[in-house]
């Protein structure tokens, strides 16, 4: 590879970058932190299993508006216009989220914690509808590398928010809102490197093309994916925080869905409208549908993780296991460029292994006894996970040039959406679901004087009632357990394990998409990255 190549296509390149490498750092630093201040916020609120996945939930949902909305509007107003107001959700989010206070009323902390996350979630989208297109658009000779580069700083930012969890939080009793405020400083940084800077245009956009002609790839069938997570979101998470704040049963009830579904129906003839009801690319229809996998499996299992293995082993060792596992994934980050050149594989390769990887390390983690082989187990994890998320926008950028920003942002915000839809909230009812059919089996009249109030929905399935938060906190950090507690502690662990037996059977199915894809690409002569000249519309 040429200097020319390295240095990108703009003098202030490599700054564009690591400004972006900045932004995501924040972004994850606030997840990570999160994702270990959840215990702190069931012992405080009583919150169940099921309410935490969907306040994490929210941490994804806002991030999809802000990524596709950034990515459609990014290359008419420009880059620096979306980093301001990225800036200002960021400080927003802030301080909603601290009007939560221990000993309110749980509606009312639930809805400045739910807001205050989705609107942290919106600026995280809003930077990432800048910097997966800007650094795509920088390093077009070599987008897998760079991006994988770019996206080094979310787990950059998993283990600084996982470090500060264990020694602000777990050592020093530090409260959680100084924890979480820290995500500020990365956002001042990010802030300042962006500054001043000059933003080049996507190769779509320099050549001209209209909305409507960069969406003609993604089409109705891509178009399909994206709304129909959106009246997903309109009808269950919308509904369900609608429902739960005003108590009133229309926003659960038939016409509700039929609203929600009438929103996605009209996004999708605005769609089909502005790029003459064109069907769309096959392939990237099949790329956004599996990156709402790699959304569910990557990002929801990440938002529960530290909690899960901090229940079945100790709340400490969680957190050193989260930072074990993000510190792993920075430094294989690095890599992308390097496995893919000396193993001579391609992008579509590295995913089929990665997601065999992913399987094998999710049924291994169910299965851990001892922090050593917890090391064992989520390094295998962590190898299968990390270059998922990078390696999908690199494929989308090399595959479809045409869509300039439009495509990957969408791509974007369908992955975070399924993580917020089906990924955490859908492994916090598993893990109800799991530790209830386990306590009322073993010990029914255990079960219903620790039951919560409030019962666990996910989609179509059962509705089950999990455990009062407050309650299952008390007995799992009990210093001497009563035998109710034990039990009730017990059951807790064995939903832990199964939930993460279910969650391996996403990254085996993306395993079996990505092994249709290399055959595809194989029929077709080999993968390679296309120019827009290159583009058949």
């Amino acid at each position: 590879m040429s200097n020319a190549t390295d240095s990108g296509v703009a003098p202030n390149a490599k700054r564009l970058l690591w400004a972006g490498f900045l932004a995501i750092l924040a972004a994850g630093i606030g997840f990570g932190i999160r994702g270990g201040i959840l215990a702190n916020w069931a012992a405080d609120f009583g919150f169940t299993g099921a309410q935490l996945g969907a306040i994490g939930g929210a941490g994804f949902t806002g991030f999809c508006f802000g990524i596709i909305i950034g990515g459609v509007v990014v290359d008419k107003i420009g880059y620096g216009k979306l980093v301001i107001a990225a800036f200002l959700f960021h400080v927003l989010s802030a301080f909603i989220t601290f009007g939560a206070v221990k000993g309110q009323d749980q509606n009312t902390a639930y809805m400045f914690l739910y807001l205050g996350t989705f609107v942290f979630a919106l600026a995280n989208g809003t930077l990432e509808a800048v910097a997966n297109p800007l650094v795509s658009t920088l390093f077009p000779n070599n987008r897998t590398h760079y991006l994988n580069i770019l996206h080094a700083s979310w787990p950059a930012g998993l283990v600084l928010g996982g470090l500060v969890g264990w020694i602000l939080g777990d050592e020093m009793h530090v409260s959680w809102k100084l924890q979480l405020g820290l995500f500020l400083v990365p956002t001042v940084l990010y802030g300042i490197a962006f500054f001043g800077q000059h933003f080049p245009k996507s190769e779509a956009s320099a050549k001209g093309l209209s909305i409507g002609e960069m969406l003609k790839e993604v089409g109705i069938l891509g178009s399909l994916v994206a709304c129909g997570l959106i009246g997903l979101f309109f009808k269950d998470q919308l509904g369900g925080v609608l429902f739960f704040f005003t108590g009133n049963d229309f926003f659960t009830s038939a016409a509700w869905g039929y609203i929600s579904w009438g929103v996605a129906f009209a996004l999708l003839l605005v769609v089909g409208g502005k790029t003459g009801f064109s069907v769309g690319a096959l392939l990237l229809f099949v790329l956004f549908a599996t990156h709402a996998l790699v959304g569910a499996v990557e990002l929801g299992t990440d938002g529960w993780i530290q909690n899960i293995t901090g229940n079945i082993l100790s709340p400490t060792q969680g957190k050193i296991l989260f930072v074990f596992t993000s510190l792993l994934m920075f430094a294989l980050r690095f890599c992308a460029h390097f496995i893919e050149k000396s193993l001579k594989i391609s992008p579509i390769g590295l995913l089929f292994i990665c997601a065999i990887l992913g399987m094998v390390g999710l049924r291994m983690v169910s299965g851990i006894e001892t922090f050593a082989g917890a090391l064992v187990a989520l390094s295998v994890y962590a190898l299968g996970k990390t270059f998922f998320w990078p390696t999908m926008l690199a494929v989308v950028g090399d595959r479809f040039p045409r869509t300039g920003a439009i495509a990957m942002s969408i791509m974007g915000g369908i992955g975070m959406m399924s993580a917020g839809l089906l990924g955490g909230p859908g492994l916090g009812y598993a893990k109800d679901r799991f530790t209830t059919e386990h306590l009322s089996a073993t010990a029914p009249a255990i079960y219903e004087q620790y039951k919560a109030a409030t019962p666990s929905k996910f989609l179509f399935l059962k509705e089950v009632t999990g455990l009062d938060g407050t309650k299952l906190s008390a007995a799992q950090t009990a210093v001497t357990k009563t035998p109710d507690q034990k039990a009730v502690a017990d059951a807790s662990i064995v939903g832990d394990r199964e939930t993460l037996k279910a969650d391996s059977f996403i990254p085996a199915t993306m395993a079996v998409i990505y092994l249709l894809l290399f055959i595809y690409f194989k029929g077709i002569g080999g993968y390679k990255p296309v120019t827009i000249e290159d583009q058949k519309v």
